[in-house]
């Protein structure tokens, strides 16, 4: 880790810091994610276990995919399954994932490639590792976070975003302590790949031992911080954090990322994904694939489905469909 990465950080754009009078964002609590498997028996952390959804929202879930070092046979993905009223960010940082869906779409992501899924109305989908993974074996490591959409657009049509790994947007602290990979949204006038229907800002950053970064943040967006690996602290006020931890932050112009000056062999530097986005106060419903504003509404989810109107398996595929993916389990907010 990372993919997508630099010699000399200094060689970019420089992110300034905010100025004078800009209020400083506090951390609001530190959660630890529980690990557990998902699909087929990939191992995860699921980095907003534990926290309200008000401080989550517009993001529902996210879980970090490995890393895990597979032995010859090992891989595995994730069996047919539908979607519907919201978007998957599927973010690789190492291995190979092939996906497919019941529209017609699909393709192979990479280390550093992100996809980005809006499934709207409805499709089925499929993760998987390529074969020739699977019989080798190898390192797999990333992040699916799923962000919701308002009311007006869960019935949008399914549409699919391919991010290279060269077109993210890199960026740097003004002392190259620090190196931006601006995914989604925009940072200090910088504008990542991503398109989003909903306004949120996705950031991974590398913070090199005893560098601190210091960032703006729209003051109208929610702001997390997630861990992928190492030790350091978030806020001026110097909260502890280390891998599998999520910072919640306040409000405020601006937050605040410390690496600690001393990190362990296998993990370098600090690896944190900094997430923001502005709230869409609605209701949620949430049941397994389906994210919606109402019980009636999943209910309805789940009739299309059964009737075939999300769509039907390509008749190449053979793997079989199923509803326990990624957080199966009612949760209503």
């Amino acid at each position: 880790m990372p993919a997508v990465t630099v010699e000399n950080p200094l060689t970019l754009p420089r992110v300034a810091e905010p100025g004078q009078g800009t209020v400083a964002r506090k951390v609001l609590g530190v959660v630890d994610a529980p690990a557990g498997f998902e699909g087929e028996g990939f191992p995860v952390r699921r980095a907003f276990a534990g926290i309200k959804y008000q401080y989550l929202d517009p993001f529902i879930m996210m879980d970090q995919m490995g890393e895990v070092e597979y032995a010859p046979g090992e891989p595995k993905g994730t069996p047919w399954h539908p979607h519907r009223g919201f978007e998957t960010v599927t973010y690789l940082i190492d291995g190979t994932f092939v996906h497919q869906d019941s529209h017609g779409g699909g393709g192979v992501i990479n280390g550093g490639d992100t996809q980005w899924m809006t499934a709207g109305s409805g499709l089925l989908h499929i993760e998987a590792p390529p074969e020739s993974l699977v019989v080798s074996g190898g390192l797999f490591h990333g992040l699916q976070l799923w962000v919701n959409l308002p009311a007006s657009d869960k019935m949008m049509p399914p549409r699919y975003q391919d991010i290279g790994g060269g077109s993210v947007q890199l960026l740097s602290t003004p002392d190259g302590g620090g190196l931006l990979r601006v995914i989604a949204g925009e940072l200090d006038g910088h504008k990542g790949p991503g398109i989003t229907h909903t306004p949120i800002t996705m950031i991974h950053a590398t913070v090199t031992p005893g560098a601190q970064i210091t960032l703006p943040w729209r003051e109208d967006f929610n702001a997390l911080a997630y861990v992928m690996a190492g030790r350091g602290t978030v806020g001026a006020e110097r909260r502890p954090v280390q891998t599998g931890q999520t910072a919640v932050f306040g409000d405020g112009g601006s937050l605040t990322v410390r690496a600690d000056a001393s990190q362990d062999s296998h993990a370098p530097d600090l690896e944190i994904v900094l997430l923001g986005g502005r709230p869409i106060r609605e209701p949620m419903a949430h049941y397994g694939p389906f994210v919606m504003n109402t019980r009636a509404e999943l209910q309805q989810a789940f009739d299309d489905f059964q009737a075939g109107r999300l769509g039907v398996i390509p008749a190449a595929a053979h793997a079989h469909t199923g509803l326990g993916h990624r957080g199966a389990g009612p949760a209503e907010d």
